[in-house]
Protein backbone atom coordinates (compact mmCIF):
# COMPACT_ATOMS: atom_id res chain seq x y z
CA UNK A 1 0.00 0.00 0.00
CA UNK A 2 1.21 3.49 -0.68
CA UNK A 3 2.91 5.42 2.29
CA UNK A 4 0.22 8.47 2.66
CA UNK A 5 2.22 9.91 5.26
CA UNK A 6 4.07 13.61 5.30
CA UNK A 7 6.35 14.99 7.17
CA UNK A 8 4.16 17.01 9.87
CA UNK A 9 2.85 13.42 10.50
CA UNK A 10 6.18 12.15 10.95
CA UNK A 11 7.10 14.83 13.16
CA UNK A 12 4.27 14.89 15.83
CA UNK A 13 4.49 11.06 15.40
CA UNK A 14 7.74 11.31 17.25
CA UNK A 15 7.00 13.94 19.75
CA UNK A 16 8.08 12.45 23.22
CA UNK A 17 5.58 13.36 25.71
CA UNK A 18 6.98 15.17 29.04
CA UNK A 19 6.36 13.55 32.16
CA UNK A 20 6.88 15.17 35.45
CA UNK A 21 6.97 13.11 38.47
CA UNK A 22 6.87 16.05 41.21
CA UNK A 23 3.77 17.35 39.44
CA UNK A 24 0.27 16.26 40.97
CA UNK A 25 -2.85 16.25 39.08
CA UNK A 26 -4.52 19.44 40.82
CA UNK A 27 -1.48 21.55 40.61
CA UNK A 28 -1.93 20.71 36.64
CA UNK A 29 -5.05 22.06 36.58
CA UNK A 30 -4.25 25.71 38.43
CA UNK A 31 -2.97 27.29 35.48
CA UNK A 32 -5.97 25.80 33.57
CA UNK A 33 -8.61 27.37 35.87
CA UNK A 34 -6.65 30.71 36.30
CA UNK A 35 -6.93 31.06 32.48
CA UNK A 36 -10.62 29.66 32.02
CA UNK A 37 -11.77 31.90 34.77
CA UNK A 38 -9.72 35.30 33.22
CA UNK A 39 -11.42 34.31 29.74
CA UNK A 40 -14.57 33.98 31.62
CA UNK A 41 -14.45 37.42 33.60
CA UNK A 42 -13.40 39.36 30.16
CA UNK A 43 -16.34 37.63 28.33
CA UNK A 44 -19.25 37.85 31.02
CA UNK A 45 -18.51 40.95 32.78
CA UNK A 46 -16.24 43.28 30.67
CA UNK A 47 -17.44 45.71 28.21
CA UNK A 48 -16.57 45.63 24.57
CA UNK A 49 -14.38 42.06 25.94
CA UNK A 50 -11.32 44.55 25.59
CA UNK A 51 -9.98 44.51 29.27
CA UNK A 52 -6.33 45.40 27.95
CA UNK A 53 -7.48 46.31 24.71
CA UNK A 54 -7.90 45.24 21.80
CA UNK A 55 -5.62 42.40 22.68
CA UNK A 56 -6.98 41.32 25.88
CA UNK A 57 -7.14 37.90 25.20
CA UNK A 58 -3.11 37.45 24.12
CA UNK A 59 -2.42 38.90 27.19
CA UNK A 60 -4.62 36.77 29.33
CA UNK A 61 -2.56 33.88 27.83
CA UNK A 62 0.50 35.16 28.37
CA UNK A 63 -0.47 35.37 31.72
CA UNK A 64 -1.77 31.50 32.25
CA UNK A 65 1.31 31.54 30.79
CA UNK A 66 3.36 33.13 33.42
CA UNK A 67 1.26 31.27 36.13
CA UNK A 68 2.02 27.49 34.77
CA UNK A 69 5.75 28.43 34.87
CA UNK A 70 5.69 29.27 38.21
CA UNK A 71 4.14 25.63 38.95
CA UNK A 72 6.36 24.47 36.76
CA UNK A 73 9.49 26.07 39.13
CA UNK A 74 8.29 25.25 42.28
CA UNK A 75 7.90 21.41 40.85
CA UNK A 76 11.65 21.65 39.54
CA UNK A 77 11.54 22.40 36.00
CA UNK A 78 14.11 24.13 34.55
CA UNK A 79 13.53 27.61 32.84
CA UNK A 80 15.47 26.26 29.85
CA UNK A 81 12.73 23.19 29.14
CA UNK A 82 9.93 25.51 29.02
CA UNK A 83 11.53 27.96 26.40
CA UNK A 84 12.74 25.31 24.51
CA UNK A 85 8.63 23.54 24.22
CA UNK A 86 7.84 27.11 23.46
CA UNK A 87 10.05 27.12 20.66
CA UNK A 88 9.09 24.35 19.25
CA UNK A 89 5.60 25.43 19.55
CA UNK A 90 6.16 28.13 17.28
CA UNK A 91 8.35 26.60 15.19
CA UNK A 92 5.32 23.84 14.02
CA UNK A 93 3.08 26.92 13.31
CA UNK A 94 5.34 28.39 11.49
CA UNK A 95 3.90 27.41 8.27
CA UNK A 96 0.11 28.43 9.29
CA UNK A 97 1.73 31.39 10.40
CA UNK A 98 3.05 32.32 6.69
CA UNK A 99 -0.19 30.77 5.36
CA UNK A 100 -2.12 33.47 7.11
CA UNK A 101 -0.58 35.96 5.91
CA UNK A 102 -0.75 34.88 2.55
CA UNK A 103 -4.63 34.65 3.25
CA UNK A 104 -4.42 38.47 3.98
CA UNK A 105 -2.92 39.18 0.99
CA UNK A 106 -5.18 36.80 -0.99
CA UNK A 107 -8.19 38.48 0.27
CA UNK A 108 -7.07 42.07 -0.67
CA UNK A 109 -5.60 40.84 -4.29
CA UNK A 110 -8.90 38.94 -5.09
CA UNK A 111 -11.09 41.59 -4.12
CA UNK A 112 -9.50 44.26 -6.62
CA UNK A 113 -8.76 42.14 -9.11
CA UNK A 114 -12.66 41.37 -9.06
CA UNK A 115 -12.44 37.55 -8.60
CA UNK A 116 -14.84 37.83 -5.03
CA UNK A 117 -17.64 40.50 -6.46
CA UNK A 118 -17.62 37.56 -9.84
CA UNK A 119 -17.91 35.27 -7.31
CA UNK A 120 -21.03 37.03 -5.54
CA UNK A 121 -22.50 38.14 -8.40
CA UNK A 122 -22.69 34.56 -10.45
CA UNK A 123 -23.50 32.97 -6.94
CA UNK A 124 -26.43 35.61 -6.30
CA UNK A 125 -28.21 34.49 -9.67
CA UNK A 126 -27.37 30.58 -8.81
CA UNK A 127 -27.86 30.34 -5.28
CA UNK A 128 -31.41 31.30 -4.18
CA UNK A 129 -31.69 31.83 -0.34
CA UNK A 130 -34.18 28.98 0.00
CA UNK A 131 -31.40 26.71 -0.26
CA UNK A 132 -28.08 28.76 0.43
CA UNK A 133 -27.40 27.08 3.88
CA UNK A 134 -27.59 23.89 2.81
CA UNK A 135 -25.58 23.98 -0.68
CA UNK A 136 -23.00 25.86 0.95
CA UNK A 137 -22.41 22.89 3.28
CA UNK A 138 -22.50 20.35 0.32
CA UNK A 139 -19.73 23.27 -1.56
CA UNK A 140 -17.47 23.34 1.31
CA UNK A 141 -17.57 19.42 1.74
CA UNK A 142 -16.27 18.95 -1.67
CA UNK A 143 -13.75 21.21 -2.23
CA UNK A 144 -12.82 20.13 1.17
CA UNK A 145 -12.32 16.29 0.24
CA UNK A 146 -10.56 17.33 -2.64
CA UNK A 147 -7.75 19.42 -1.50
CA UNK A 148 -7.80 17.94 1.97
CA UNK A 149 -7.68 21.18 4.06
CA UNK A 150 -10.53 22.84 5.72
CA UNK A 151 -8.59 25.95 5.33
CA UNK A 152 -8.01 25.95 1.77
CA UNK A 153 -12.15 25.76 1.58
CA UNK A 154 -12.18 28.97 3.88
CA UNK A 155 -9.67 30.96 1.86
CA UNK A 156 -11.33 30.45 -1.33
CA UNK A 157 -15.20 29.55 -1.37
CA UNK A 158 -15.41 30.53 2.34
CA UNK A 159 -14.38 34.06 1.82
CA UNK A 160 -17.05 33.84 -1.34
CA UNK A 161 -19.98 32.25 0.36
CA UNK A 162 -19.92 34.27 3.51
CA UNK A 163 -19.61 37.55 0.32
CA UNK A 164 -22.79 35.79 -1.05
CA UNK A 165 -24.59 35.11 1.91
CA UNK A 166 -24.16 38.83 3.25
CA UNK A 167 -25.64 40.18 0.16
CA UNK A 168 -28.67 37.86 1.11
CA UNK A 169 -29.00 39.25 4.09
CA UNK A 170 -28.38 35.89 5.33
CA UNK A 171 -26.74 36.23 9.27
CA UNK A 172 -22.72 35.89 8.82
CA UNK A 173 -22.93 33.23 11.54
CA UNK A 174 -24.96 30.80 10.05
CA UNK A 175 -23.11 31.32 6.31
CA UNK A 176 -19.45 30.60 8.44
CA UNK A 177 -21.22 27.83 10.53
CA UNK A 178 -22.29 26.08 7.28
CA UNK A 179 -19.08 26.80 5.59
CA UNK A 180 -17.07 24.98 8.67
CA UNK A 181 -19.43 22.23 8.67
CA UNK A 182 -18.59 21.35 5.19
CA UNK A 183 -15.15 22.16 5.43
CA UNK A 184 -14.41 20.11 8.61
CA UNK A 185 -16.63 16.93 6.68
CA UNK A 186 -14.40 17.06 3.42
CA UNK A 187 -11.12 17.46 6.04
CA UNK A 188 -12.18 14.84 8.33
CA UNK A 189 -12.97 11.98 5.63
CA UNK A 190 -10.36 12.92 2.52
CA UNK A 191 -7.35 10.93 2.80
CA UNK A 192 -5.11 13.96 1.61
CA UNK A 193 -5.89 15.36 5.07
CA UNK A 194 -2.84 15.28 7.38
CA UNK A 195 -5.33 14.87 10.63
CA UNK A 196 -6.40 12.04 8.89
CA UNK A 197 -3.18 10.73 8.08
CA UNK A 198 -2.24 11.67 11.78
CA UNK A 199 -5.07 10.15 13.71
CA UNK A 200 -4.63 6.48 12.62
CA UNK A 201 -0.64 6.77 13.07
CA UNK A 202 -1.38 7.98 16.54
CA UNK A 203 -3.81 4.71 17.30
CA UNK A 204 -2.20 1.66 14.93
CA UNK A 205 -4.65 1.47 12.09
CA UNK A 206 -4.27 2.24 8.50
CA UNK A 207 -6.09 5.24 6.60
CA UNK A 208 -8.39 3.46 4.41
CA UNK A 209 -9.95 1.25 7.47
CA UNK A 210 -9.92 4.45 9.41
CA UNK A 211 -12.09 6.14 7.45
CA UNK A 212 -14.37 3.89 6.34
CA UNK A 213 -14.96 3.24 10.03
CA UNK A 214 -15.14 6.76 11.09
CA UNK A 215 -18.04 6.84 7.82
CA UNK A 216 -20.38 4.88 10.86
CA UNK A 217 -20.51 8.36 13.02
CA UNK A 218 -19.37 10.56 10.08
CA UNK A 219 -22.30 10.69 7.64
CA UNK A 220 -25.26 10.67 9.97
CA UNK A 221 -23.80 13.41 11.74
CA UNK A 222 -23.41 15.64 8.41
CA UNK A 223 -26.87 14.21 7.23
CA UNK A 224 -27.76 15.61 10.62
CA UNK A 225 -26.43 19.07 9.72
CA UNK A 226 -27.89 19.20 6.30
CA UNK A 227 -31.39 18.90 7.55
CA UNK A 228 -30.61 21.58 9.89
CA UNK A 229 -29.50 23.82 7.89
CA UNK A 230 -32.49 23.07 5.05
CA UNK A 231 -35.12 23.97 7.96
CA UNK A 232 -33.08 26.64 8.75
CA UNK A 233 -33.28 28.30 5.28
CA UNK A 234 -36.86 28.09 5.30
CA UNK A 235 -36.94 30.31 8.66
CA UNK A 236 -34.47 33.45 7.84
CA UNK A 237 -36.00 36.41 6.39
CA UNK A 238 -33.65 37.66 3.13
CA UNK A 239 -33.78 40.45 0.67
CA UNK A 240 -36.27 40.11 -2.45
CA UNK A 241 -35.73 39.95 -5.79
CA UNK A 242 -35.34 43.76 -6.84
CA UNK A 243 -32.95 44.17 -4.04
CA UNK A 244 -30.37 41.17 -5.76
CA UNK A 245 -30.79 43.04 -8.99
CA UNK A 246 -29.91 46.49 -7.67
CA UNK A 247 -26.25 44.28 -5.89
CA UNK A 248 -25.93 43.18 -9.45
CA UNK A 249 -26.25 46.16 -10.94
CA UNK A 250 -24.22 47.83 -8.61
CA UNK A 251 -21.66 45.00 -8.60
CA UNK A 252 -21.77 45.66 -12.66
CA UNK A 253 -21.22 49.25 -12.47
CA UNK A 254 -18.32 49.03 -10.26
CA UNK A 255 -16.11 45.80 -11.42
CA UNK A 256 -15.41 44.03 -14.79
CA UNK A 257 -17.41 41.10 -14.13
CA UNK A 258 -16.37 37.98 -16.57
CA UNK A 259 -15.81 34.17 -16.25
CA UNK A 260 -12.47 34.48 -17.08
CA UNK A 261 -12.07 35.58 -12.96
CA UNK A 262 -12.32 32.52 -12.01
CA UNK A 263 -8.67 31.39 -13.70
CA UNK A 264 -7.57 31.97 -10.92
CA UNK A 265 -9.55 30.28 -8.05
CA UNK A 266 -9.15 27.62 -10.52
CA UNK A 267 -5.40 27.15 -10.58
CA UNK A 268 -4.92 27.57 -6.75
CA UNK A 269 -7.89 24.64 -6.27
CA UNK A 270 -6.18 22.37 -9.04
CA UNK A 271 -2.77 22.99 -7.61
CA UNK A 272 -3.91 22.15 -3.79
CA UNK A 273 -5.24 18.82 -5.35
CA UNK A 274 -2.18 18.03 -6.94
CA UNK A 275 -0.31 18.21 -3.63
CA UNK A 276 1.40 21.86 -4.52
CA UNK A 277 2.62 23.09 -1.08
CA UNK A 278 0.18 25.30 0.31
CA UNK A 279 2.61 28.25 0.56
CA UNK A 280 3.43 28.42 -2.95
CA UNK A 281 -0.17 27.54 -4.33
CA UNK A 282 -1.49 30.39 -2.12
CA UNK A 283 1.54 32.45 -3.40
CA UNK A 284 0.52 31.99 -7.05
CA UNK A 285 -2.84 32.75 -6.45
CA UNK A 286 -1.77 36.24 -4.80
CA UNK A 287 0.66 36.85 -8.10
CA UNK A 288 -1.92 36.06 -10.76
CA UNK A 289 -4.58 37.79 -9.12
CA UNK A 290 -2.55 41.17 -8.94
CA UNK A 291 -1.90 40.25 -13.06
CA UNK A 292 -5.53 40.29 -13.51
CA UNK A 293 -6.27 43.26 -11.51
CA UNK A 294 -3.85 45.19 -13.81
CA UNK A 295 -5.80 43.56 -16.55
CA UNK A 296 -9.07 44.01 -15.87
CA UNK A 297 -10.18 46.44 -12.84
CA UNK A 298 -7.74 49.70 -13.79
CA UNK A 299 -10.57 51.91 -12.83
CA UNK A 300 -10.97 49.65 -9.08
CA UNK A 301 -6.98 50.29 -9.09
CA UNK A 302 -7.25 54.01 -9.74
CA UNK A 303 -9.82 54.74 -6.77
CA UNK A 304 -7.75 53.32 -4.62
CA UNK A 305 -3.94 54.69 -5.32
CA UNK A 306 -2.90 57.31 -8.24
CA UNK A 307 -0.32 54.18 -9.32
CA UNK A 308 -2.16 51.04 -10.16
CA UNK A 309 1.43 49.16 -8.50
CA UNK A 310 0.24 51.31 -5.33
CA UNK A 311 -2.89 49.82 -5.55
CA UNK A 312 -2.06 45.78 -5.54
CA UNK A 313 0.30 46.50 -2.51
CA UNK A 314 -1.99 48.62 -0.49
CA UNK A 315 -4.75 45.50 -1.32
CA UNK A 316 -1.55 43.15 -0.20
CA UNK A 317 -0.18 44.71 3.08
CA UNK A 318 -2.98 47.09 4.41
CA UNK A 319 -6.94 47.44 4.12
CA UNK A 320 -9.05 48.82 1.12
CA UNK A 321 -12.16 49.24 0.41
CA UNK A 322 -13.59 49.08 -3.10
CA UNK A 323 -16.34 51.99 -3.10
CA UNK A 324 -19.54 51.04 -4.57
CA UNK A 325 -23.32 52.75 -5.42
CA UNK A 326 -24.85 50.17 -2.62
CA UNK A 327 -23.80 50.79 1.39
CA UNK A 328 -24.03 47.16 1.67
CA UNK A 329 -21.53 46.15 -1.36
CA UNK A 330 -19.03 48.71 -0.21
CA UNK A 331 -18.95 47.40 3.53
CA UNK A 332 -18.67 43.62 1.76
CA UNK A 333 -16.05 44.73 -0.82
CA UNK A 334 -13.35 45.34 2.28
CA UNK A 335 -10.07 43.80 3.12
CA UNK A 336 -7.58 44.12 5.42
CA UNK A 337 -4.90 42.46 3.82
CA UNK A 338 -1.70 41.09 5.51
CA UNK A 339 -2.16 43.63 8.28
CA UNK A 340 -5.54 42.14 8.59
CA UNK A 341 -4.34 38.97 10.43
CA UNK A 342 -2.10 39.89 12.98
CA UNK A 343 -4.78 40.07 15.73
CA UNK A 344 -5.04 36.27 14.83
CA UNK A 345 -1.16 35.70 14.37
CA UNK A 346 -0.39 37.20 17.93
CA UNK A 347 -3.04 35.51 19.51
CA UNK A 348 -1.65 31.79 17.92
CA UNK A 349 1.67 33.18 19.03
CA UNK A 350 0.66 33.77 22.49
CA UNK A 351 -1.70 30.29 22.59
CA UNK A 352 1.43 28.73 21.60
CA UNK A 353 3.24 29.93 24.64
CA UNK A 354 0.78 28.82 26.97
CA UNK A 355 0.64 25.35 25.51
CA UNK A 356 4.52 25.29 25.54
CA UNK A 357 4.59 26.02 29.41
CA UNK A 358 1.92 23.33 30.13
CA UNK A 359 3.91 20.49 27.76
CA UNK A 360 7.10 21.69 29.29
CA UNK A 361 5.89 21.28 32.84
CA UNK A 362 4.25 17.83 32.36
CA UNK A 363 0.55 19.11 33.23
CA UNK A 364 -1.08 18.37 29.68
CA UNK A 365 0.40 14.39 30.35
CA UNK A 366 -0.49 14.89 33.94
CA UNK A 367 -4.18 15.93 32.76
CA UNK A 368 -4.73 13.25 30.28
CA UNK A 369 -3.48 10.20 32.69
CA UNK A 370 -5.90 11.66 35.21
CA UNK A 371 -8.83 10.81 32.71
CA UNK A 372 -7.53 7.98 31.52
CA UNK A 373 -7.39 6.72 35.79
CA UNK A 374 -11.32 7.14 36.12
CA UNK A 375 -11.71 5.26 32.92
CA UNK A 376 -13.53 2.10 34.69
CA UNK A 377 -15.70 1.10 31.64
CA UNK A 378 -15.69 0.85 27.69
CA UNK A 379 -17.74 4.18 27.93
CA UNK A 380 -16.12 5.38 30.25
CA UNK A 381 -12.53 5.40 28.24
CA UNK A 382 -14.56 6.86 24.83
CA UNK A 383 -15.76 9.56 27.13
CA UNK A 384 -12.06 9.86 28.61
CA UNK A 385 -10.77 10.14 25.64
CA UNK A 386 -13.39 12.30 24.05
CA UNK A 387 -13.12 15.23 27.22
CA UNK A 388 -9.24 14.77 26.77
CA UNK A 389 -9.28 15.92 23.36
CA UNK A 390 -11.75 18.63 23.86
CA UNK A 391 -9.49 19.55 26.89
CA UNK A 392 -6.03 19.58 25.09
CA UNK A 393 -7.77 21.80 22.33
CA UNK A 394 -8.41 24.51 24.89
CA UNK A 395 -4.90 24.12 26.72
CA UNK A 396 -2.83 23.38 24.49
CA UNK A 397 -4.31 25.18 21.71
CA UNK A 398 -3.18 22.76 18.88
CA UNK A 399 -5.39 20.59 17.27
CA UNK A 400 -2.28 18.34 16.33
CA UNK A 401 -1.46 18.02 20.46
CA UNK A 402 -4.91 17.49 20.87
CA UNK A 403 -4.93 14.04 18.76
CA UNK A 404 -1.34 13.10 19.47
CA UNK A 405 -0.98 12.95 23.03
CA UNK A 406 -4.65 11.49 24.25
CA UNK A 407 -3.58 8.89 21.07
CA UNK A 408 -0.69 7.60 22.44
CA UNK A 409 -1.73 8.04 26.34
CA UNK A 410 -4.80 5.80 25.33
CA UNK A 411 -3.38 3.02 22.69
CA UNK A 412 -2.76 0.87 25.47
CA UNK A 413 -5.94 1.32 27.05
CA UNK A 414 -8.34 0.43 24.27
CA UNK A 415 -5.61 -2.51 23.30
CA UNK A 416 -6.22 -3.98 26.78
CA UNK A 417 -10.03 -3.67 26.65
CA UNK A 418 -9.71 -5.97 24.03
CA UNK A 419 -10.88 -2.96 21.41
CA UNK A 420 -9.68 -2.20 17.88
CA UNK A 421 -7.46 0.72 17.12
CA UNK A 422 -9.74 2.03 14.60
CA UNK A 423 -12.26 2.68 17.38
CA UNK A 424 -9.34 5.30 19.22
CA UNK A 425 -8.64 6.65 15.53
CA UNK A 426 -11.89 7.43 15.28
CA UNK A 427 -12.73 8.98 18.56
CA UNK A 428 -9.64 11.35 18.20
CA UNK A 429 -11.20 12.66 15.03
CA UNK A 430 -14.54 12.80 15.87
CA UNK A 431 -13.79 14.71 19.49
CA UNK A 432 -10.12 16.54 18.68
CA UNK A 433 -10.07 17.62 14.84
CA UNK A 434 -13.45 19.10 14.36
CA UNK A 435 -13.71 20.96 17.84
CA UNK A 436 -10.63 22.53 17.38
CA UNK A 437 -12.47 25.30 15.33
CA UNK A 438 -15.05 25.90 18.21
CA UNK A 439 -11.97 27.06 20.44
CA UNK A 440 -11.16 31.17 19.92
CA UNK A 441 -7.33 30.63 20.69
CA UNK A 442 -7.12 27.69 19.58
CA UNK A 443 -4.87 27.53 16.03
CA UNK A 444 -8.00 26.55 14.12
CA UNK A 445 -10.89 28.41 15.19
CA UNK A 446 -8.39 31.59 15.21
CA UNK A 447 -7.35 30.89 11.59
CA UNK A 448 -10.80 30.60 10.53
CA UNK A 449 -12.41 33.40 12.55
CA UNK A 450 -9.61 35.65 11.06
CA UNK A 451 -10.29 34.06 7.32
CA UNK A 452 -14.17 34.49 7.47
CA UNK A 453 -14.59 37.33 9.17
CA UNK A 454 -16.52 35.68 11.64
CA UNK A 455 -16.06 35.67 15.31
CA UNK A 456 -16.21 32.15 17.00
CA UNK A 457 -18.89 33.22 19.56
CA UNK A 458 -20.77 34.26 16.29
CA UNK A 459 -20.53 31.10 14.44
CA UNK A 460 -20.38 28.68 17.22
CA UNK A 461 -23.72 27.79 17.68
CA UNK A 462 -24.27 27.14 14.04
CA UNK A 463 -20.93 25.22 13.58
CA UNK A 464 -23.53 21.93 13.64
CA UNK A 465 -21.24 19.22 12.39
CA UNK A 466 -18.41 20.16 14.64
CA UNK A 467 -20.16 20.18 18.32
CA UNK A 468 -22.14 17.24 17.12
CA UNK A 469 -19.81 14.88 16.01
CA UNK A 470 -18.20 13.94 19.66
CA UNK A 471 -21.99 13.43 20.90
CA UNK A 472 -22.32 10.91 17.56
CA UNK A 473 -19.37 9.14 19.03
CA UNK A 474 -20.33 8.66 22.67
CA UNK A 475 -24.18 7.74 21.69
CA UNK A 476 -22.44 4.83 19.61
CA UNK A 477 -20.13 4.17 22.46
CA UNK A 478 -22.69 4.09 24.77
CA UNK A 479 -25.27 1.94 22.52
CA UNK A 480 -22.44 -0.76 21.54
CA UNK A 481 -22.88 0.46 17.71
CA UNK A 482 -19.90 -0.45 15.42
CA UNK A 483 -17.35 -1.02 18.38
CA UNK A 484 -15.27 -3.59 16.73
CA UNK A 485 -13.02 -5.87 19.23
CA UNK A 486 -9.81 -6.97 18.09
CA UNK A 487 -9.56 -10.31 16.51
CA UNK A 488 -7.99 -12.70 18.58
CA UNK A 489 -4.99 -14.87 16.44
Amino acid sequence: MQDHKNLSEIKFEDQKIIENKELNFLESLIPVVILMSLLAYNIFFVEDQEWFGAYTNQYILLMGGLVSAAVGFFNKVPLNKMISEIWENWKSVFVPIMILFLVGALAGTWLVSGIIPAMVYYGLQVLSPAIFLPASVIIAAIISIATGSSWTTSATVGIALVGIGSALGIPTGMIAGAVISGAYFGDKMSPLSDTTNLAPAMAGTDLFTHIKYMAYTTVPTIIITLIVFAILSGTIETNGNTDISSLLTSINNTFYISPWLFLVPGVVIAMIVMKTKPLIALSIGVILAAIFAFIFQGDVLNGISESNFGAISKSIFTDVKIQTDDEKLTELFSSGGIAGMIWTILLIICAMVFGGIMDAIGALAKITKGLLSIATSIFGLFASTVVSCLGLNAIASDQYLALVIPGKMFKKAYEDRGLAPENLSRTLEDSGTVTSVLIPWNTCGAYQSGVLGVSVSDYFLYAIFNYLSPFMTLLFAAFNIKIRQLVKK
